[in-house]
């Protein structure tokens, strides 16, 4: 297994923190986490692509070991794509490939779309690229997050839960039905902190918020003609692969979905569920490893 090291990259409000691996001039390839996990659910992932790669995966604004938000700051995908930018910038890149699992795919799509002369590649792990709101729900949504933010502000400081470590576990696998248990306490490794007493959640509390920056399907589709990157679509076929019995979610969908074969990317749907590429990362390892293979590693080649 390639050697690991830590990454630190300032930001205004602190540090973006994450996990390297591979060569110092290998292929660039970042790596972003879903919703309320951290960049852990890459360890079993990343040992099993092309080693002529440097991946690096990080922990989310308010996840994992990254600082928090400021006091009054909110949580939204375009906040996470000027973190990216803040990131590459630091780690020097102009150029790279983005894998990126649930929340950590939309945020990859989003910056695929606004930078797309940055992004070559785009692998989407049980993700779609954007979350569409109907047009009619946008209202109701943004005042949800924004009560949210300020009931949460009017607390006096609110302390954080303190578990046992088989208890956080416990909590973990309850909230991730999806998860091993093994892949809990990889999960675990940064998210958690020990504390007198026992350990507490590294996570902000606020990344609970409903997201108020919302995008209808005109414009996530608007959106994704914009990218350039060669994409791959992953999805699992108990996860977000999985039919849907509301009609306009899965009307909302097919045209995402369309949108990518439309334009000659690949849409593929494999056996398992929504934490299928830390479970069982055998599943998934070959498509992404193929993917890269074909678009970026051998263009390097002829080069």
């Amino acid at each position: 297994m390639c050697p690991v090291s830590e990454l630190s990259v300032p930001v205004p409000w602190g540090e973006i923190r994450g996990k390297v691996w591979g060569p110092d001039h290998g292929r660039p390839v970042l790596c972003l986490h879903g919703w309320a996990d951290n960049c852990g659910t890459f360890n079993t992932l990343i040992p099993l692509l092309p080693k002529e790669c440097r991946y690096v995966a990080v922990d989310l604004a308010g996840h994992g070991r990254s600082s928090h938000r400021p006091p009054g700051v909110f949580y939204s995908f375009p906040a996470y794509v000027a973190d990216i930018r803040r990131v590459v910038d630091g780690l020097q890149w102009t150029k790279f490939s983005i894998i990126g699992h649930s929340m950590g795919g939309n945020v990859a799509t989003l910056f695929s779309a606004l930078f797309p002369e940055m992004v070559d590649t785009l692998i989407l792990l049980d993700a779609y690229g954007f979350m569409p709101t109907d047009l009619k729900e946008i209202s109701k949504v943004m005042r949800q997050g924004m009560d949210e933010m300020i009931q949460f502000e009017k607390k006096t400081e609110e302390k954080k839960r303190v578990y046992t470590y088989e208890k956080a576990v416990e909590r973990l696998l309850a909230a991730n039905p999806t998860l091993s248990e093994q892949s809990a306490h990889i999960l675990l490794e940064r998210g958690l902190v020990q504390v007198e007493g026992g350990f507490v959640f590294s996570r902000d509390l606020r990344v609970n918020f409903k997201n108020i920056v919302r995008v209808t399907v005109e414009q996530s589709l608007e959106m994704q003609s914009m990218i350039q990157a060669s994409v791959l679509v992953v999805l699992a076929d108990k996860g977000f692969g999985a039919p849907s019995s509301e009609s306009n979610r899965q009307k909302i969908t097919s045209a995402l979905l369309q949108g990518y074969r439309d334009r000659n990317h690949m849409v593929l749907t494999v056996t398992g569920d929504h934490h299928i590429h830390l479970n069982d990362p055998e599943v998934v390892a070959p498509l992404v490893s193929d993917f890269l293979r074909t678009t970026v590693l051998s263009r390097q080649l002829q080069a």
